[in-house]
């Protein structure tokens, strides 16, 4: 067989092996982390079959070693001919026949979007710039609150469920995906067009297996007129198969539900046009209901609950945590050490990751700037840039990066002359600036080349040096080719690598013509957004407060859009280099009365304007009951010293009831030990029953410092015995595990005696509930079990009242449930279930239903004679009965709530609530609910109300609570 280093394959076998020696780990230990087949890993691991790419990238992860180096063993090892005749080496097979056009085109994505295009990886060398989607790709976290689900108002209702983009995906048929610039969305689609097409898809997304990828970048798309029916979808976006494709092929791949159309860029879209857009996507999800759907917007672009009456998931990509950002850096390094050609060079660049990752960790200001792909890259490449020197600031990396791109590499590298055009950083920048600001004013993100040819040739009349070295055509391509800022996509578009690019070189083509009415007339615009904040920092003192000051007075005269022209001006302040006193005070007026933030959404909005609004926050004390748990979440959410100093001083002032899950998930944005210590424990102090959601090993570890343990959400991926080693046996109460998928068994739960809650959470390797039986517990959740999960043991919890369903039962009605006759309270968040036999449970007072609400079902539920609290989605009360019993109602996310109804069906209503975030246009008018006497009423994410002076103020209750503040 040969010396192992001449043979690829038995060298990658043998660095598998021993990766897992130097990890202690068995086989099984290995399965679990990866969620291969035992199979597949052995065949790695003893080199029988040339690995694919996604089963190296999870055993990397697995094993905490880069992928990089594995990679180029695979690929030795598939190109080396195969003359071993034990070894079974699986190399593609030429068919014997013509390959159908799936195939084809299956083969074609695969090929298409494979590699992504790398910030700062010798970018003067274009095709050095791109990375293997299989080494690039990271599995960022992606975060759901699951309004959708049955649940109480706002203090009670589901926290944010976090989870890896594989797991977070695996239930959804309908996804909008939300995410920063530079956060991964465009990345995770490629990732997903490229999996399905190789049928490389994880084991967690397995019912999206055997789907036709259809990738539909909206900045593309709208450009070129009306958006496409199936049969343009791909000649829309230029794929050369587009000719060959069968009559009626794309449309019977949607009919049949084995389509994945991935549509990219909502935020691409001019805002008049966004309508439009979802009536075609609406159109396209009535004509094909079984199809799946992902599409990606900013966060701004578009309302919360913008598709939810289509039922989609709304996902939003959270940033890099400590160990994502370690990942990528030392992915980067791989990649960058690929293209060196000497080994001193090499051991150079080995001592320069090595510290960034200290200096990534250490420094919480560079913490943040590299919390994106984008902006990590860019950390990474300006580090190497600089000798381990980096600016501090957003807009100084900006700076600090172009002139990195635009000049140092060609210098660097003696390349005087490239393409026969030498231009300066200066003109290099200018030609850029008019080709963004075009952008930018037309409302796109890609241009056609003829344009751009033009916006060239234009600019060189003025610039005599350049247009003495060449034609328009020749700067242009000199600039698509040597400036790392611009591609050509295709043969006749161009556009930036980034927005963010494109946002900065842009806004400082706007100041430079001082078209400050036209930055404040589109202001309200998200598209504008960055290009306001930019242009701010671009001015010089007496144009940025003029800016500001014409913010804050559109903002004043049109209540439409004043908090989002207000809260932009105050965004914009920390970008200023200098801004006139008086300036600073009025935007900081105006930010002021939009403080303190009411709700989560209000939070999140605030955070980020960045550290510059922590000066605005108020003191404790000032607070009302539902404006202490956003503030501490904004605070968190920015993060920094300052930031920690603020909850630090927060702690002995808040109240456990109003503060304690925002305390708890602040702990996500902190160091481990640290806020453990600080924040936790004196919090602790005062609140013995205090939410703990742990996510990573450091907050697991950390759990030492809040003993004893009493409610806990373990969000991460652990063992059985890593979950039990720092529960408190005695006073462990709660016990949530949202994340099961290395548990093998329960047994540990049998030494709990304390243990009242158990939420079970994609247990997919548990093959029963039996180490349940007999045990004290009165609370219940399943969520996410594999389809033939056994439930039998249900009926031997002695104490059971409460059960929560959010998942595949093996029986079709609930009559065939294992579950006490006596449950008090019967969650019903999403099941193929029939209702039928839910009367069986003649002791129940609380049920939440979320789907399936048919007359007969009505019927039975009226023969339930303690049923005193009922919370619905998914629902139509045409078909409902009368429940005289009903005191409590919550209605969840409907799109006609139907209050017209709720008098006669729930005569003797004491409490009502409703979640309005699906109700379109999110205006709701609450008169019929006047005719039952004293009801108490709460209205969550209503745009406006109507009907409020049909009750005294003490009545209803609005959330977030509006703001009556004037200017």
């Amino acid at each position: 067989m040969g010396d192992v280093h001449e043979d690829p394959l038995a060298e990658l076998a043998l660095r598998l092996r021993t990766l897992r020696a130097q990890r202690g780990l068995q086989m099984g230990g290995l399965q679990q982390r990866t969620g291969l087949g035992r199979t597949t890993v052995s065949q790695a691991l003893n080199g029988q079959v040339v690995p694919t790419e996604a089963t190296l990238v999870a055993l990397a992860k697995a094993l905490c070693t880069d992928v990089g180096p594995l990679l180029a063993l695979r690929e030795a090892a598939w190109r080396q001919p195969d003359v071993s005749p034990v070894r079974v080496v699986r190399r593609p097979v030429r068919p014997k026949v013509e390959p159908s056009f799936a195939e084809r085109y299956l083969n074609y994505v695969a090929e298409r979007h494979s590699q992504l295009t790398v910030v700062g990886l010798d970018l003067s060398r274009p095709e050095r710039a791109r990375w293997p989607l299989d080494a690039a790709y990271l599995s960022l976290e992606l975060a759901e609150r699951p309004e959708g689900w049955p649940g109480g108002e706002e203090a009670d209702r589901p926290s944010v469920v976090v989870k890896r983009a594989e797991h977070a995906l695996a239930n959804c048929r309908r996804v909008l995906l939300r995410g920063l610039a530079g956060s991964g969305k465009t990345t995770l689609l490629q990732w997903l067009a490229v999996a399905t097409a190789r049928d490389e898809l994880p084991e967690e997304l397995a019912d999206w297996r055997g789907q036709i990828p259809f990738v539909l970048p909206l900045r593309t798309l709208v450009r070129r007129g009306p958006l496409p029916e199936p049969h343009d979808f791909l000649s829309s976006v230029g794929t050369p198969l587009a000719a060959s494709q069968p009559e009626g092929w794309a449309d019977a791949a949607l009919a049949r539900g084995e389509a994945l159309v991935l549509v990219d860029g909502i935020d691409e879209v001019p805002q008049e046009h966004r309508g439009a857009t979802r009536d075609w996507l609406e159109r396209l999800l009535a004509a094909y209901r079984d199809a799946r759907f992902v599409v990606t917007t900013r966060p701004s672009a578009v309302p919360e609950g913008w598709l939810a009456s289509s039922r989609f998931t709304e996902l939003s990509v959270r940033p890099m945590n400590a160990v994502d950002t370690g990942v990528f850096v030392g992915r980067w390094h791989t990649a960058a050490r690929h293209d060196l050609a000497t080994e001193a060079e090499r051991s150079q660049l080995r001592d320069l990751e090595a510290a960034l990752q200290v200096t990534v960790r250490a420094q919480r200001d560079l913490a943040q700037l590299s919390s994106t792909p984008l902006m990590c890259a860019l950390i990474c490449a300006l580090h190497r840039d600089r000798r381990g020197h980096l600016p501090h600031s957003r807009m100084e990396l900006y700076e600090a990066a172009l002139s990195m791109l635009l000049v140092r590499r060609d210098l660097e590298r003696s390349i005087d002359v490239p393409e026969g055009i030498q231009l300066t950083e200066h003109q290099s920048v200018q030609l850029l600036q008019r080709l963004a600001y075009w952008l930018i004013r037309n409302r796109q993100t890609e241009m056609d080349r003829a344009t751009a040819l033009a916006l060239v040739g234009d600019a060189l009349p003025a610039m005599q040096a350049v247009a003495e070295q060449g034609t328009a055509g020749q700067v242009l391509a000199h600039l698509v080719g040597r400036s790392g800022l611009l591609r050509q996509p295709t043969a006749d578009t161009i556009d930036f690598v980034h927005r963010t690019f494109q946002d900065y070189l842009g806004a400082k083509a706007a100041i430079e013509a001082h078209d400050f009415p036209l930055l404040v007339n589109n202001a309200h615009d998200d598209q504008w957004e960055d290009v306001i904040r930019m242009a701010v920092a671009h001015a010089r003192p007496t144009e940025s407060a003029d800016l500001l000051r014409r913010l804050v007075a559109r903002g004043d005269a049109e209540d439409e859009h004043q908090n989002r022209l207000h809260l932009l001006a105050a965004a914009s302040l920390q970008y200023a280099t200098e801004i006139e006193l008086d300036a600073r005070r009025l935007v900081e007026q105006r930010a002021r009365l939009l403080m303190p933030p009411r709700s989560q959404e209000e939070a999140e909005e605030l955070a980020r304007l960045g550290p510059g609004i922590l000066d605005l926050l108020p003191d404790p004390e000032d607070l009302e009951d539902d404006e202490v748990g956003p503030v501490v979440q904004t605070a968190a959410i920015i993060g920094g010293d300052h930031a920690y100093a603020l909850l630090r001083r927060f702690v002995p002032s808040l109240s456990p009831d109003s503060a304690s899950f925002a305390v708890s998930r602040g702990w996500e944005h902190f160091e481990a030990d640290q806020y453990a210590r600080d924040v936790l424990r004196p919090f602790r102090g005062q609140d013995d029953r205090l939410y703990l959601a742990v996510h990573t090993h450091d907050q697991r570890n950390a759990l030492r410092f809040l003993k004893p343990i009493t409610d806990i959400d373990f969000q991460g991926e652990f063992t059985e015995d890593e979950i039990f080693e720092h529960l408190s046996p005695g006073h462990t109460r709660a016990l949530h595990i949202s994340s099961g998928r290395l548990l093998t068994n329960l047994e540990f739960i049998r030494k709990l005696p304390a243990l009242e809650v158990l939420a079970l959470s994609e247990c997919t390797q548990l093959a029963h509930l039996e180490d349940l039986r007999g045990t004290p517990l009165t609370n219940l959740s399943l969520t996410n079990q594999p389809r033939d999960f056994p439930f039998d043991a249900l009926e031997s919890l002695p104490e059971l009242t409460a059960l929560s369903f959010y998942t595949h039962l093996p029986s079709e009605s609930l009559a065939d449930v294992p579950a006490p006759e006596g449950l008090t309270s019967l969650n019903l968040g999403w099941t193929d279930a029939s209702l039928a036999g839910i009367s069986r449970w003649q002791q129940l007072q609380e049920l939440a239903i979320a789907d399936g609400l048919d007359n007969a079902a009505w019927q039975e539920i009226a023969e339930l004679p303690h049923l005193t609290e009922l919370c619905i989605s998914g629902y139509d009360l045409k078909y409902a009965v009368p429940l005289p019993s009903v005191t409590y109602l919550r209605l969840i996310s409907p799109s006609d709530p139907q209050l017209a109804l709720v008098p006669t069906l729930f005569p003797n209503l004491q409490r009502f609530f409703i979640n309005c975030q699906a109700v379109q246009p999110g205006t709701i008018d609450i008169t019929p609910l006047s005719q039952i006497k004293d009801l108490q009423i709460s209205v969550s994410y209503a745009n406006s109300v109507t009907g409020l002076e049909r009750f005294t103020p003490e009545a209803v209750r609005l959330y977030p609570r509006p703001r009556t503040a004037s200017i």
